[in-house]
């Protein structure tokens, strides 16, 4: 292993590497030599300190996502799962590629990549196809070809389904929180069931706040009738204002949302009403709660693109959106979005713009790499534990106990017990543990 540092967090050891993996996977294999551009894959092994130079089993996180680097932990419990998974496994926190310290992409680096079409074709690198990829040659090239357990928090599932498409002989068992998608794949599908459950959580976030209903109008009212600037120069619009109910899935954000407007208007003791103007403070969080993170929004849609499309993605999202007439910025009450893309984001929000043009020819693109394999699926023998989140905001649970139905060896548990966030606190993870124990999924690891 490529061992970069060595040290200790409070309640945890924790090793970091790298070590190189082919940028364009094409004609080649994980494990194997290979030639040409290399992206660096950063990897945390992270223990508990008495189990430092124990031999346990491999346990491989699945970040969510797309775009999403691997956590930092403060300490076991900073990230729930965290605290349970160290008591039974050797864990591993892959940053995936383009993402933290894996030769990370930002507006800097797609400027870099020169004319549009050739940036659209480079994003296109950094889908489950190839980070399943890298993590397969990180597995035997690192680990011995020990096989692991795998661990998948929302995209993380998604990137679960790939790897045992890809490369089933490599997972022991599998475990996913919030995201089993529809197999075959749909982005303008899952809008179409997301939607109206956006709806519903801003709903749900008004009859527990109800006096934020003059207060939310009031600051749209404001962004219609006068240009506002964030502190970073970005517009301020009451479409990236409706964006701020893109955590409605997640706990604590009605709080956190409602916190906002209580500090929105700056007359007075800030009750709606005449002479307004929004406070920095708002503006700030605004900026904060808003911005993008440099893959997130860019690659949103294509996660759902599995190989050649009967039609192109078409910014799947605008396309529901403009079907419901609910959602624009002038209707009252103000709804919020949720977890999707729009083609003014590529024109307004500084960090995007220079994924824009890429992002148009993407949006017409029909040719991506092939990331499911439903009859392998169908024949799957490696024991998955998911947990679906009944009123999930972000992947409909309809639609991943449809996916599950068609999965070999898929056990789940559905709950309304947690949002989409359940698996970052200290229940969720040591649930489907148990659960996949007492089932003996697990036998052949502890046996190996």
């Amino acid at each position: 292993m490529t061992l970069l540092q060595r040290y200790y967090v409070p309640g945890l050891y924790v090793e970091d590497h790298a070590i190189p993996v082919p940028y364009d996977w094409s004609g080649k294999r994980p494990g194997e030599g290979f030639g040409g551009e290399s992206l660096s894959q950063f990897y945390r092994v992270v223990t508990a300190p008495e189990h430092a130079h124990d031999d346990l089993p491999l346990l491989v996180y699945l970040q969510g996502g797309p775009g999403g680097s691997a956590p930092r932990p403060l300490d076991p419990r900073s990230d729930g799962w965290i605290a349970e998974a160290v008591r039974h496994f050797r864990v591993i926190l892959p940053d995936q590629r383009g993402t933290g310290r894996s030769s990370c992409v930002d507006g800097v680096t797609i400027a870099q990549w020169g004319e549009p079409r050739h940036q659209a074709d480079r994003l296109k690198h950094y889908l489950a196809d190839s980070i399943v990829r890298d993590l397969e040659h990180l597995r035997l090239t690192q680990f011995g070809g020990r096989r692991w357990v795998t661990l998948g928090q929302s995209y993380g599932g998604f990137l679960t389904l790939s790897y045992l498409s890809l490369f089933p002989e490599g997972v022991a068992a599998s475990f996913t929180a919030g995201g089993i998608p529809h197999v075959p794949a749909g982005a303008r599908e899952l809008y179409e069931h997301t939607f109206p459950r956006m709806a519903r959580k801003t709903g749900q976030f008004y009859e527990r706040y109800p006096g934020d209903v003059e207060r939310v109008a009031a600051v749209a009212d404001l962004l219609r009738n006068r240009d506002v600037t964030l502190p970073n120069g970005d517009i301020l619009t009451v479409e990236r204002l409706q964006t701020l109910g893109a955590g409605f899935g997640m706990k604590p954000s009605f709080e956190r949302i409602h916190w906002m407007f209580d500090i929105a208007l700056a007359n007075g003791d800030g009750t709606p009403g005449a002479r307004q103007r929004l406070s920095d403070a708002f503006l700030d969080a605004v900026m904060v709660e808003t911005s993008s993170r440099p893959l997130y929004w860019p690659l949103q849609e294509c996660i759902y693109a599995n190989g050649e499309l009967d039609h192109p993605l078409g910014w799947s999202a605008q396309q529901v959106r403009d079907t419901m007439p609910a959602f624009d910025g002038a209707a009252r009450p103000l709804l919020f979005t949720g977890e999707a893309i729009f083609p003014w984001m590529f024109r307004e929000e500084k960090a995007l713009r220079p994924f824009a043009a890429a992002m148009e020819l993407l949006m017409q693109d029909t040719g991506y790499g092939r990331i499911y394999d439903p009859d392998r699926l169908a024949r799957n023998e490696v024991p998955l534990q998911s947990a679906v989140y009944f009123d999930d905001m972000y992947v409909d649970s309809g639609l991943q106990l449809d996916s599950l139905s068609r999965i070999g060896r898929s056990h789940y548990w559905v709950t309304n017990e947690f949002e989409h966030d359940g698996l970052h606190g200290d229940v969720v993870f040591r649930h489907l543990y148990e659960e996949a124990l007492n089932r003996g999924d697990l036998e052949a690891l502890f046996e190996s």
